[in-house]
């Protein structure tokens, strides 16, 4: 049977207020007695009951963190930023993947909260009203992570997706390339709406029309990003630059070109989008946008501190900076 803190008071005779102050770290016991109980805590193998002391206090001290793909580095730089605050300040993490399927991401909400966690770090692809409804009756704070929610109205923390898919497009545009492509995803969600729209505002800029056919949607992995340049070196025109919406889907268009017995960037420049450890492991190293992952599932979670512990927060819609890093993939001015 599980030791409890009946058995610690009774073996150390204390009240169970002393074993709870001792418990918790509260200055206002003895020595002798702070002592006396640590050694029965430790004779018994007692362990504090994590479910008692929230139902006491109305806190767990618990965080729900849903991510689309735990197995992504993407998203596992994001998840570790978000436990490295979530330690320093006290908090254990529930982590549970929700494979970007809306059914499946309403229901861990639901889930979270039936664990009765103090609150829930979200990280989704498309978000819908029934989204925005479900975090706005939680009745814990919510906050989003590399996510956009289009009301604007659930506190966040992303880039500038829009300036950085841009200033991306404009690199190769500047270096020569005629008429860009775009490989990015599939899925309607804001993040990618935003890249699109940066991608042709550097069109615009430079007095180019959109050439549909150039535009090319995957799903953000590797596989996906050889099949999307399969299609654009079936052209009788293809580009002479590249810009991939994720690094992961960035490696399959270099390995894609390189299949084809093309060089980059020689033949075709491809730039792309995240700076995950991937960037540095394909050969040529990949240029792409700095997005910094890590930073933003921190900042996530000190956003979410501060609506937990009830602190003042000035702006609940945070944009980290983002910026660009040349390597191979791209030719040099």
């Amino acid at each position: 049977m599980n030791v409890t803190i009946y058995d610690v008071a009774r073996e150390a005779n204390v009240s169970m207020a002393t074993v709870s102050r001792v418990v918790n770290g509260n200055p206002n016991v003895k020595p002798a007695t702070r002592k006396k109980v640590l050694n029965t805590i430790e004779r018994l193998g007692y362990r504090p009951n994590a479910v008692a002391r929230g139902l006491a206090s109305k806190k767990t001290t618990t965080v729900g963190v849903i991510i689309p793909d735990i197995s992504s580095i993407f998203f596992s730089e994001l998840a570790r930023g978000i436990d490295d605050i979530a330690t320093m300040y006290k908090y254990n993490i529930i982590l549970s993947n929700s494979d970007q399927n809306e059914d499946k991401e309403l229901k861990l909400i639901n889930t979270m909260l039936e664990k009765q966690v103090d609150g829930i770090v979200f990280m989704g692809g498309k978000i819908t009203e029934e989204h925005v409804h479900q975090f706005k009756t939680s009745p814990v704070p919510v906050a989003l992570a590399a996510t956009i929610d289009p009301t604007n109205s659930i506190p966040s923390v992303n880039i500038d997706y829009q300036q950085a898919a841009y200033e991306a497009t404009k690199l190769l545009v500047d270096n020569g390339t005629a008429h860009p492509a775009f490989i990015t995803a599939h899925e309607e969600t804001e993040i990618n709406n935003q890249k699109y729209k940066g991608f042709l505002r550097a069109l615009a800029e430079s007095d180019q029309d959109l050439n549909p056919e150039l535009v090319i949607k995957g799903d953000y992995t590797y596989q996906s990003g050889i099949e999307a340049v399969e299609q654009l070196l079936e052209m009788s025109e293809r580009p002479t630059g590249i810009f991939v919406a994720s690094d992961e889907m960035a490696l399959g268009v270099i390995h894609g070109i390189q299949d084809k017995g093309l060089k980059v960037p020689e033949d075709i420049e491809v730039f792309g989008f995240d700076n995950t450890r991937l960037a540095t492991m394909v050969r040529p190293t990949l240029s792409t946008i700095i997005q910094p992952m890590y930073d933003i599932g921190a900042v996530a979670m000190r956003l979410l501190t501060k609506f937990m512990n009830k602190e003042e927060v000035t702006d609940q819609n945070v944009i980290l900076p983002h910026r660009i890093i040349e390597r191979n993939s791209t030719k040099s001015k």
